[in-house]
Order: structure tokens, then C-alpha cells, then sequence
């Protein structure tokens, strides 16, 4: 299954383990992002440090393997999207993650209820992943 993944599931799963890291590894699940996705979580990194359970050690080492389990497209990939993506997106801030949707005509992981309020892009939330895949 093809999924972009939203910046707050990343979050989260820097955070704490749980059943949102265990979809992350799963074999079944190829994950995207919008190029910014990284800029964003290194913005937010100290935050995410003080929050997070890991150590600074394990929180690198996941931030690497993460690194190479979601694969980074370039905005230029999706600009023939982006203006669709902007009428789309409920929240002005995630047209990217819509642009990169459409783009690759798939679903988006995202927990923020909000996003839902359109009907062209499937917006999946953890919880109905853990259902779907049984974790």
C-alpha cells in the first residue's frame, strides 16, 4: 500500500513506540513525503527531543532508518499538481502532502480529522491502519 505520510505521524513515532512505528516498518507499506518533510521534523527536533522517550542515541538512529524507509519527492515532481492540491486541502499548509497525493494516486496518513473534509483524496488515520492490517 502506498501512503504519504503526514509530518505528525512522523512526530509521533519519534516520540514513543507503539502500533504507528509498527505500520512505519511494515513491508506492506510504501511511504512518501513531500520534500519538506524532513526540514520540518529537524525544525521541530529539540521539541520532539524533550518530549520523546528515547535517548538522543536511538532517536538518531531511528531518524536514519526512517530517513530511508520514507521516500522524499521533490516539489518540482509534483508541481502540476500543487494548484489542484490548494483548492483541495482544508488546511493551506498540507496542500503539498495533497499535491503528492494526486501525484501518485494514493492515500494520505494523516490523523488530523480536518483533512477529511473533502471527498478526492482518502485521508487514513492510525487507527484504521491497525484495523486494516491487524497490528
Amino acid at each position: 500500500m502506498d501512503l504519504v505520510i503526514d509530518a505528525n505521524i512522523l512526530f509521533s513515532v519519534c516520540i514513543t513506540s507503539g502500533k504507528a512505528e509498527e505500520l512505519i516498518f511494515s513491508e506492506e507499506i510504501h511511504l512518501f513525503s513531500p520534500e519538506f518533510l524532513f526540514e520540518e521534523f529537524n525544525k521541530y527536533r529539540e521539541v520532539i527531543l524533550e518530549k520523546t522517550k528515547r535517548d538522543k542515541k536511538e532517536f538518531d538512529n531511528l531518524l536514519t532508518i526512517l530517513k530511508k524507509k520514507i521516500e522524499t519527492i521533490s516539489n518540482e515532481e509534483t508541481e502540476d499538481f500543487i494548484n489542484l492540491a490548494r483548492k483541495l486541502s482544508p488546511d493551506p499548509k498540507d496542500a503539498d502532502y495533497f499535491a503528492l497525493a494526486l501525484k501518485l494516486n494514493c492515500q494520505i496518513w494523516s490523523n488530523d480529522k480536518k483533512l477529511k473534509d473533502q471527498k478526492r483524496i482518502q485521508i487514513i488515520s492510525t487507527e484504521e491502519l491497525i484495523k486494516l492490517f491487524n497490528i
